[in-house]
């Protein structure tokens, strides 16, 4: 039976989950976090379906050693899934970046990771620690075949037109300076499952959807291709974020360098970790810290609050634009799937476009799935919790099957 190791290798941590693709639709059989990989202290977090959750104090020097770890686990007499690591017939890997390179996921050849990392300039914050899980696992299981998932390739359909910046055009023909945009994976599940919930084929239907977590974007599909989306040439351009600023004037980065003497690291750091609703708010990159703040009346959580809405609010009204026209409306990630309060908020004046929520529903719903939208709403508005972990054990499947 197919049983396909997900893994998704951060800078300090691999999440990883076993999925048997046997199952009609893929089944869980267990997932796992490893944490705090190379500092003193590192854990390990495991639960088998079904089972209960465990967490042990590990030493965890460096990535190959977190993917031994989850294959202990897994393999483990008391709580493990497998008996033998023969049975995972292929890895899939989050990848974060696959530039103008892969539209499509592919079975990693050398040709494959040299590409791979010839994209780590455009994302130096995530490709370097994918790569590491993706050699880590090339040493444990040397003889099954090794996926690239790329959190980019949903979007490599959006038209010229979308993806290009209004810079001198030779920086894109000779650097591949454009739009990429992320989250590929959770905008095309998710958009999947709404075209299921209306009954109707995907290739039918127009689509925003929106992931919304300590990072966010938002991604108009029409007949199930990407035409635009929010997040740019790195994560940091769109919606508002946990600590990153999302769309500011270019101009902004300049002004500060130069009046505060600020360096091009200093200033890449207050972007990306400092801003958002942190920097907003001064309180918490936690949008439920923000929330429950905002109820007590603190004036700079009600701030945070409004700007983190309002931005999702333009981007829906711009993107029902570049549909001509709305049949679903999706929320998912942490944030969409939770937060009532941000649900209405950026949805509120929208029902010139057809959208109108159903307040019972709305609150009654949180943190489950299901439609949430009026009975006389011509928009159909649904949390759907996103499965991007599914998506690459299908992906890397297909890719397997196809060799």
């Amino acid at each position: 039976m197919p049983k396909i190791l997900v893994v998704n290798a951060g800078s300090s941590s691999v999440k990883y989950q076993l999925i048997d693709m046997e199952s009609d639709g893929g089944k869980r059989l267990a997932k796992g976090l490893v944490e705090r990989i190379g500092l003193e202290k590192s854990f390990h977090t495991y639960s088998p379906n079904g089972g209960t959750k465990t967490q042990t104090e590990v030493v965890v020097p460096n990535h190959t050693k977190a993917i031994e770890q989850a294959l202990q686990m897994l393999l483990d007499p008391n709580v493990g899934v497998i008996t033998d690591k023969s049975e995972i017939t292929a890895v899939g890997h989050r990848v974060v970046h696959g530039g103008e390179k892969f539209a499509s996921s592919i079975i990693i050849t050398d040709e494959v990771m040299d590409q791979i990392k010839d994209c780590q300039r455009l994302a130096p914050l995530h490709n370097p620690h994918n790569i590491k899980g993706i050699e880590a696992c090339q040493e444990l299981f040397p003889d099954i075949p090794q996926v690239a998932v790329f959190d980019t390739a949903f979007h490599q359909t959006m038209p010229k037109h979308a993806f290009l910046y209004a810079i001198p055009y030779e920086f894109y023909t000779k650097g591949g300076i454009r739009r990429y945009g992320f989250h590929g994976t959770s905008h095309y599940y998710v958009a999947r499952r709404a075209a299921q919930e209306l009954g109707k084929p995907l290739s039918e239907l127009k689509i925003i959807t929106v992931h919304l977590g300590n990072g966010a974007s938002i991604t108009a599909v029409d007949q199930g291709r990407s035409v635009d989306t929010s997040m740019g040439l790195t994560p940091l351009e769109g919606l508002v974020m946990g600590t990153r600023c999302g769309d500011i004037d270019p101009a902004i980065p300049l002004t500060l360098m130069r009046d505060n003497g600020i360096s091009a690291e200093e200033m890449d750091k207050m972007l990306n970790n400092k801003s958002g609703i942190l920097g907003l708010s001064g309180i918490s990159n936690d949008m439920r810290d923000i929330e429950n703040a905002a109820e007590e009346g603190v004036e700079s959580a009600i701030r945070a609050e409004d700007v983190f809405c309002y931005r999702i609010k333009k981007y829906i009204g711009a993107y029902g634009a570049v549909l001509g026209g709305l049949d679903a409306l999706v929320f998912t990630g942490g944030i969409g799937e939770n937060s009532v309060v941000v649900r209405a908020k950026s949805t509120e004046g929208l029902e010139f476009m057809g959208i109108k929520l159903d307040e019972a529903l709305n609150q009654k719903l949180n943190r489950g799935r299901g439609k949430i939208s009026a009975e006389d709403s011509k928009v159909a508005v649904f949390i759907i919790p996103t499965n991007e972990e599914l998506v690459i054990a299908e992906d890397t499947y297909r890719c397997t099957r196809e060799k």
